[in-house]
Order: structure tokens, then C-alpha cells, then sequence
């Protein structure tokens, strides 16, 4: 492509025109104009005479200028100009388009597939061959080198995965690399211990240059539980400037419907590649979490499913011989079970049983001589809690005197220690403020806790820090020593209420709750799971979205426990037949490192300058000048007086403003087509479709242009004929006469008033529906973590909206018209909302969905940017691209079947629900 100051020329032969110019300008000044014809009688005198000395006549400068520079504009024009023309490699022979395809590419996948294509579009103008290879998904045989337009299809069809390719694949498949190529490796930004090796391969065969988003990767880790706290951790891959990132914990409410339950922030400090915070969540909360993922951060890196760690915990309770039959209040266990049935799923039963059933947490009450001892230890070293109480037989018994036992965290003195009592000199002892290394720290200490009783730990170097609680004279109250993995606990206080009023405070809850978490279960290894099969549940995509498993085949446990995310292992949640284990992308050792290429490398950005043709303004200028020739040979020729002057001048000042595009918003329009008839009689006469005005001029031309291709589709598909759409001002029309309204959620637009939230609230109780749009899905799924998501809840915070839930499988949305399971828009993925289904609806056995034969659902909400996709222009033609090639206009289509969905569902409620309706829903359904 020729350039000349910042403007390419696709055909640069044809400048070679403006050389002609010159010659014109000479042949147009040899012609004069011609004369002006005046008939005068005295004239005739003159008929057959000559003159020797003949002249005519000059053209005007400023007429020959205007005619050359319509030619010059045609010239200019066939020639192809190009604003911010791609500037062209130089090169020649195979091209590979290498893709590392890993979940670090889903942020910006379609910047990626912009330069992948601009590329293969450079190399089909110069010939060149073209592959193009995702290391994810490595081909088998050699590099399937074919035309470059080919390939340009093709690009739709390829997505990042959820994984980093795999070493061993990557080396032999760089060793096996055969011919001569040059490469062009869109690199993820992430240093992986195979790039080094891989670059020398592809070197061997010609050259490479790198293209490589300047942003940092972000990863979340996955959530942790340490002293009553979930503790959240955050990775980057460079460090950079001070910034402050989002997460958010998604988990069901009591409902079943899924929300965001929790938020928190993870502060990243100047320089730092990691940024930690601690979040306090009440254990009902915390057992609903399903998974935490950073906001604005679409990549399964963002997202850390949760598992069983989690959850509810299983703790065992084993308490010493009791001969007190009956009196429940002083059983050694009684207080134990009050304070940790509301959280925790509780073991009953003798040491053997108990260590059968590998609970997470072992509670000891008042037990001296424990059984199968060896056992219980290694079960600690592995991550096990151990919990013990004091009490009358501990007390009296010899163990941890002379020497430390084993599974008890201090040596303790003979027979213990009564205060308060009729026998003793001293008053019964309150606890201590806790110090702020201790589990316990920022618990408040209730005053009318005190301890009267106790067994005393022998003094030793290492006592201090195995003290975690102590009483007002700062004698040990609660001990902790850490073994292997796990910790053991002995509170030197009975767990009734004999020896202390501390089982019955709120402390004591607290207490035991925050020792519950503080140890998180291990991971199972890989002989824990020998022999075992788990199935995977839900799955993650590179983009961060949660899908069914489908049919993924079971994963044996001993491989599940070694897995990293692969193509046999997907990331995403695994269950077994007593427990879930989740695997994510970025687990606990997980480091994130920015690629380091070699100085020869070339390291290029994503970012392409977006081509302007000229072509059409150029031509469209020549027709202006052309007209204006036009006007001003009349007006030479003297033909623009008298009566007909006024038609040629019209005449010609169409010509010269018939190219010129005439402005205009799409509100002009709307009010022009509401003024006459009035809107009352407009919008009654027929159905008609409307959408809310947001200020945003762009945007609400996309919704009327988006509610008229809807309208044409349910006119050519459907008995409903709809009329043009209207837009609707909130503050002046009437709600009343549209069954539905369109409302695209701008960050911008303006708070509604009182008054129009009264009107929109009548017209959602009274049986309108409001299809809510955010327009984010690209960016981070639905939900308040964009601006348009936040703008969505102060928008709706007025409004009596009832419970919301994602579309389920048998809502009537899936078969109002056509049958439907995804709702796509412009962009796909996003969860849509609707009213959530009654408490007691039930499916029947046989039947394939609820009877649900309830009022249409007043509101729905999502992110695809529908109107987008609905959009036409006045002749039918699609307004905005979807996707690429043949999956870009099957989603379309999709999408287009959900808006007539929608609108059936609008105009007919939930008919379709009827029973009446199985047979023929069974027959299309193929069952």
C-alpha cells in the first residue's frame, strides 16, 4: 500500500491522473464559455461581415480551479485512499499465527482475534500462506499451512481454555516443526518454563515477533479460613502503580436464588504483586458461598470456587465416662452440642467410630487415656483439629507430667488448681484481655466470665508461645501446639460448667467457632482417594463463566488429588460421595511473573489503528463540485434569469445536497412520529413496541433501531403486526399503552422522579414488562461490578420488583414460540432474571416442567445488549457485527428468537404453561 502524508492508497497507479490535471486546466481555458444571446434589430446590419482579428474569450481562474478539483476529488477517489492506513511487513513465504489460548487471553480475547485477523488479512493481500495454532490445542501432524482467507473464517471458532498448555505436549510439538515460516506469537504476558525452548524452535525456522497486551495479569486465589476469617488473596503478574480491586463472594439465598452474599476490597500497594484482606462472615453466610471472583476481571483466574473447606464442619465429640445419668446439664458434651449444632454437623460415638468417619474436628471431653493414640496423631499431622477440655479425670490422672504427651500441647501439674471455693484463699479469676497473635483476638472478654477451677501447665521455655488465653493473674487458660499440618487445643477448664461460667457465655461460641476454621481441612492426597471416582459437577471457561459438566467422564481421586487444570482435569468443582473438592486455576502456590523476551525479540502491542476508506467522502465532494459547475455555467450563460432560473437552481441544489447525509437523532424522529397522530391514538390503534429515552443519543437510536428489527421479525414470523416503535419519555408520556418497554441502563442518565416511579410502578403491577439492559457482558458478566450495573441498582432500588432468579430450564420464556435455553444478545453467557417461581411450585412426575400458570413476570434483566443485536437500518440490513461469521449470525437468529419469545410472553402470559401443551412440546422436543 502506497502512503503519502498519513494516507494509504489501495490503487496508486491511478494517481498518476493528477498528472493530466495541468493539460486539462490548458483545454479548459481554450474553451470559452458560451456567449450570451441578445437579439437586437440593428444586428441584421451587420450579417456577412468578418473580422480578421478573431479572440475569445478566457474561462474564469476560479472556474477552471473548481472543475480541476472535481476531477482531482474523482482521481483521488478510484485511488483508494485509506486514513490511518496498517502500516505492511515486509515478508514472504508460510505465516503461523501462534496463540498461547490460556485463560490469561480471556480479558482481551477480542482485541486478540482483531490482530489475528488484521494479520491473516495482510498476508491473503500479499500472498502469503497462513496457520493458525492455539497452544491449548495443539494439532496433530504438521503445521496445516493454507490460504489466509481460510483461516479468517475460522477465527470464531477458536476460544481460549481454562488451562496453560501442557510442557510436555509444547516441547514435542516445537521438535516436530518442519519448513521455513515466520511467526507471529500472541503471547498471553505470563512467563511459563517452556517459552525459552519453544522460541528457539520456532527461531530455528525463521523469524518471530511477539504480540503482547501491556497490561498486567490478575489472578484470585483460593480462599482460606485462618482465625475466624476468610482470608482472600489476590496476585498480579508486574508490579505497578497503588490500585484497589473488588471481589465479591456468589452464593444461593434461603430462596435457592443465587447473589452476590459478600464483598470486600483487596488493596494492591505501590509496587507490590500481591494484596491480601480478611473478611468476617457469619458462618450461616459463609456455608451459602459457593465461589469468590474479582470484579471487572473476566478470566477463570478471577474466579475460586469453594468447596467443602468452606462449608459446614464435621466435628466429633468424645467425651470421658459419665455416670450422671439424666442430668443432662452437666454432661461433659451438653454445652458443646448447644454451641456447635447451629454450625457445624456433629459425630457422636467412641473413638473408633469416630476415627472411621475422618472428621475435620475431634473434641475431647474430659478424656485422659485415649485409645488408638498413634492413629489420632498422625490424623493431626495430616490437618486435623484436636480439641481437648479438662476435668475431674484428667485431673487426676498422670498424663503430659513427667514428659509432654504427644497429643496434649503443654505438660501439666498434678492434680490442678481451685480458686474461689470454701477451701480456698482467693477469688474466682476473670480471663484476660487476648493478645492480638491469639485466635480469640478482638473477641470482647464479658465480665461475668470467671474460672474457679483448673488444671495448671508446668512451666517450660516453650510455654509462652503455646498460650493463646490466660486468666487476670496470667495463668494459662487455653494452650495450642501445631503438629504436622494440624494443631492441637486444650482449654484447661472442664466443658460444662463446673469448673467456670464460660460454657455458658456467648465467648464460649465465639471461641470454639473461631478454632472450627482456624485449620482448614487438607486436601485430600492421592492415597486418601485410591479406588475412589469422582464425578465433575460445574466446570469453569476461560472467561470465568460456570457451566454443567454435562457428560465429562468421572476423574479417578488418586489423580484428582495430584490434577493441575488440563484437558482431562477442567477446573471447576468435583464431588465425590461424601464431599466436594474444587479445582481451581491459581491455587495456593501459585506465582504470577510478567515474560521476559530476549532483546532480538520485537515485542509489539494489541492495539490496531482503525482504517477510515475516503473514498466515499472524495466522491461524493467531486458530485458536490461537479453541481456547483453546474450552477455556474448556468449563471455565465446568463440561464439563471427569468422564469426558469429558479427550476435550474433547485435542480441543481439537489444535485449538490443529495450526497450530503442529513442529521438527525432518533428522539427528532420519535417525536415526529408521536406528534401526528398523538401518542394515545398511536400507540392504541396498534401493538407497539417502545423503549425509554436515556439521554444518550447513540444509545437510543440503537434501541429504536434495535425494537424495529424486532418489530419486522414478529411481523414476518408471527400473527402480531407491530407499528414503529416509540420512545417513551418516563417524566411526560403515558406507561399505560405499551406492553413493553426497552430500557437500555446508561452510567449517565438521569435518576427518574418520584412521580415517574409512581407511574412505573403502576405499570408494573398492572401486567407491563420492563426489560432491563446493562450492556455489560463483554466486560463482567451481569451484575453491579460495572458502572451500568451499579447505575441498574439505583435505577430499580425504587421500584416494587418482586424475588428474582435466573431463568430456569421450564420457565415459559423456553417455549412461548420457539424453544429456548440460551438468551444471547449481542454478546452471550450472561445469567437473565426473571420473577422468581412460588415457593410451592412442583414439578409432577412425568411432566417435563412446573405448572406455573401465574402472571407474566413484570421485569427482566440482563447484560447481552439485545437491542444490538436486533438492530436494523430502514432497508433491513444488520446495524452492529455479532460474533464472527457463521456463529456470529446463528447467535443473532437466537437472539432474534428470544425477542419474539419475549413479546409472545408479553401479549399471551404464561398459556404455554398449561399441561394441555405436553404432548406437542414432548413431540418437538424429540422425547
Amino acid at each position: 500500500m502506497f502512503t503519502l502524508f498519513g494516507i494509504g492508497f489501495t490503487t496508486p497507479w491511478l494517481l498518476l491522473g493528477l498528472v493530466a490535471l495541468p493539460i486539462l486546466w490548458l483545454l479548459l481555458r481554450a474553451v470559452p464559455p458560451a456567449p450570451v444571446r441578445r437579439r437586437f434589430p440593428g444586428v441584421a446590419l451587420l450579417l456577412g461581415l468578418s473580422d480578421d482579428d478573431q479572440q475569445s474569450d478566457k474561462t474564469p481562474w476560479w472556474l477552471l480551479l473548481l472543475r480541476t478539483l472535481a476531477v482531482a476529488a474523482v482521481i483521488l477517489g478510484f485511488a483508494g485512499p485509506v486514513l490511518n492506513p496498517e502500516p505492511e511487513r515486509a515478508g514472504s513465504g508460510p505465516l503461523l499465527v501462534l496463540l498461547d489460548g490460556t485463560w490469561a487471553d480471556a480479558g482481551d480475547w477480542p482485541r486478540r482475534m482483531d490482530r489475528a485477523e488484521a494479520v491473516l488479512s495482510e498476508a491473503a493481500r500479499q500472498g502469503r500462506t497462513a496457520a493458525v495454532v492455539s497452544l491449548t490445542d495443539l494439532p496433530e501432524g504438521p503445521v496445516p499451512f493454507q490460504a489466509a482467507d481460510a483461516w479468517a473464517g475460522r477465527l470464531p471458532s477458536i476460544q481460549p481454555r481454562p488451562w496453560v498448555p501442557q510442557e510436555d505436549a509444547v516441547a514435542e510439538w516445537g521438535g516436530a516443526l518442519d519448513g521455513a515460516f515466520e511467526t507471529f506469537w500472541l503471547s498471553d504476558g505470563v512467563d511459563r518454563p517452556w517459552r525459552d525452548d519453544l522460541l528457539a524452535d520456532l527461531e530455528d525456522h525463521g523469524g518471530v515477533t511477539v504480540f503482547e497486551s501491556p497490561r498486567s495479569v490478575t489472578g484470585l486465589r483460593p480462599a482460606r479460613f485462618e482465625d475466624g476469617a476468610v482470608q482472600l488473596s489476590a496476585l498480579r503478574a508486574a508490579p505497578g502503580p497503588e490500585r484497589e480491586i473488588g471481589v465479591t463472594g456468589h452464593g444461593t439465598d434461603p430462596n435457592g436464588i443465587e447473589r452476590a452474599l459478600v464483598t470486600a476490597t483487596l488493596p494492591f500497594a505501590q509496587g507490590a504483586t500481591e494484596a491480601e484482606a480478611s473478611l468476617s462472615v457469619p458462618p450461616e453466610l459463609r456455608n451459602r458461598i459457593t465461589r469468590f471472583e474479582l470484579d471487572a476481571v473476566r478470566s477463570a483466574a478471577a474466579v475460586s470456587l469453594t468447596d467443602d473447606a468452606l462449608q459446614r464442619r464435621e466435628v466429633a465429640l468424645v467425651a470421658g465416662r459419665d455416670d450422671r445419668e439424666g442430668l443432662e446439664l452437666l454432661s461433659p458434651t451438653h454445652y458443646l452440642e448447644e454451641a456447635l449444632e447451629p454450625t457445624a454437623d456433629l459425630i457422636d460415638g467412641a473413638m473408633d467410630d469416630v476415627m472411621q468417619a475422618n472428621p475435620d474436628a475431634i473434641i475431647l471431653a474430659d478424656v485422659a487415656q485415649v485409645s488408638r493414640a498413634e492413629e489420632l496423631l498422625e490424623w493431626v499431622e495430616g490437618g486435623g483439629l484436636l480439641v481437648r477440655f479438662a476435668g475431674p479425670r484428667l485431673a487426676a490422672s498422670d498424663v503430659s507430667r513427667s514428659e509432654e504427651d504427644p497429643l496434649m500441647p503443654v505438660r501439666l501439674r498434678a492434680g490442678g488448681r481451685s480458686v474461689g471455693g470454701a477451701m480456698s484463699w482467693g477469688e474466682p479469676k476473670g480471663l484476660r484481655d487476648f493478645q492480638e497473635d491469639s485466635p480469640f483476638a478482638g473477641l470482647s472478654v464479658p465480665e461475668d466470665v470467671s474460672v474457679n477451677a483448673q488444671v495448671m501447665a508446668q512451666p517450660d521455655p516453650t510455654l509462652s508461645d503455646r498460650v493463646i488465653a490466660s486468666l487476670e493473674d496470667g495463668t494459662p487458660l487455653v494452650t495450642r501446639k501445631r503438629v504436622g499440618e494440624g494443631q492441637i487445643v486444650l482449654f484447661h477448664v472442664s466443658a460444662n460448667a463446673e469448673w467456670s461460667t464460660l460454657p455458658l457465655s456467648g465467648l464460649f461460641v465465639q471461641m470454639l467457632e473461631r478454632l472450627a476454621v482456624s485449620t482448614r481441612p487438607a486436601r485430600p492426597d492421592a492415597a486418601d482417594l485410591e479406588g475412589t471416582v469422582w464425578e465433575p459437577d460445574t466446570v469453569l471457561t476461560a472467561f470465568g463463566d460456570l457451566q454443567d459438566a454435562g457428560t465429562l467422564p468421572g476423574i479417578d481421586g488418586a489423580a484428582l488429588a495430584e490434577a493441575r487444570p488440563g484437558p482431562e482435569t477442567p477446573p471447576g468443582l468435583y464431588r465425590g460421595e461424601d464431599r466436594r473438592v474444587s479445582l481451581n486455576v491459581i491455587g495456593a502456590e501459585t506465582t504470577l511473573a510478567p515474560t521476559a523476551w530476549p532483546d532480538r525479540i520485537p515485542v509489539e502491542g494489541l492495539d490496531i489503528v482503525r482504517e477510515t476508506a475516503l473514498k466515499g467522502w472524495l466522491l461524493t465532494l467531486a458530485l458536490g463540485l461537479m453541481a456547483l459547475d453546474v450552477l455556474a455555467a448556468l449563471a455565465l450563460a446568463g440561464r439563471l434569469r427569468g422564469p426558469r432560473a429558479g427550476a435550474g437552481a433547485a435542480a441543481a441544489l439537489v444535485l449538490a445536497l443529495a450526497a450530503v447525509p442529513q442529521p438527525g437523532t432518533a428522539q427528532e424522529i420519535e417525536r415526529a412520529e408521536t406528534d401526528d397522530p398523538p401518542l394515545a391514538l398511536e400507540a392504541t390503534t396498534e401493538v407497539v413496541l417502545a423503549h425509554v429515552v436515556t439521554g444518550n443519543d447513540r444509545l437510543d437510536e440503537t434501541a429504536h433501531a434495535g425494537l424495529r428489527g424486532l418489530s419486522r421479525t414478529l411481523f414476518q414470523r408471527t400473527s402480531i403486526e407491530p407499528a414503529a416503535p416509540i420512545a417513551v419519555d418516563l417524566e411526560t408520556d403515558e406507561l399505560a399503552f405499551f406492553p413493553f418497554l426497552y430500557w437500555p441502563v446508561d452510567a449517565d442518565q438521569p435518576i427518574p422522579s418520584d412521580e415517574a416511579y409512581a407511574k412505573l410502578n403502576t405499570y408494573l403491577r398492572t401486567g407491563g414488562m420492563i426489560l432491563f439492559d446493562t450492556r455489560d457482558a463483554d466486560v463482567a458478566g451481569y451484575g453491579a461490578s460495572t458502572d451500568t450495573g451499579r447505575k441498574l441498582q439505583r435505577l430499580a432500588g425504587p421500584l416494587d420488583i418482586p424475588p428474582l432468579e435466573p431463568v430456569p430450564e421450564d420457565h415459559v420464556l423456553t417455549r412461548t414460540f420457539y424453544l429456548l435455553q440460551d438468551f444471547p444478545g449481542r454478546y452471550a453467557g450472561a445469567d437473565v432474571w426473571v420473577e422468581a417461581a412460588p415457593a410451592d411450585a412442583e414439578q409432577v412426575e412425568g411432566m417435563p416442567f412446573r405448572d406455573l400458570n401465574d402472571n407474566v413476570t413484570p421485569v427482566v434483566i440482563g447484560g447481552n445488549d439485545w437491542a444490538a443485536a436486533w438492530a436494523v437500518d430502514d432497508s433491513g440490513s444488520a446495524l452492529f457485527p455479532v460474533g464472527r461469521g457463521y456463529a456470529g449470525e446463528r447467535q443473532r437468529e437466537i437472539a432474534m428468537r428470544f425477542g419474539v419469545n419475549l413479546i409472545m410472553h408479553v401479549l399471551t402470559g404464561n398459556y404455554k404453561s398449561d399441561q394441555v401443551h405436553v404432548p406437542a412440546l414432548l413431540d418437538r422436543l424429540g422425547q
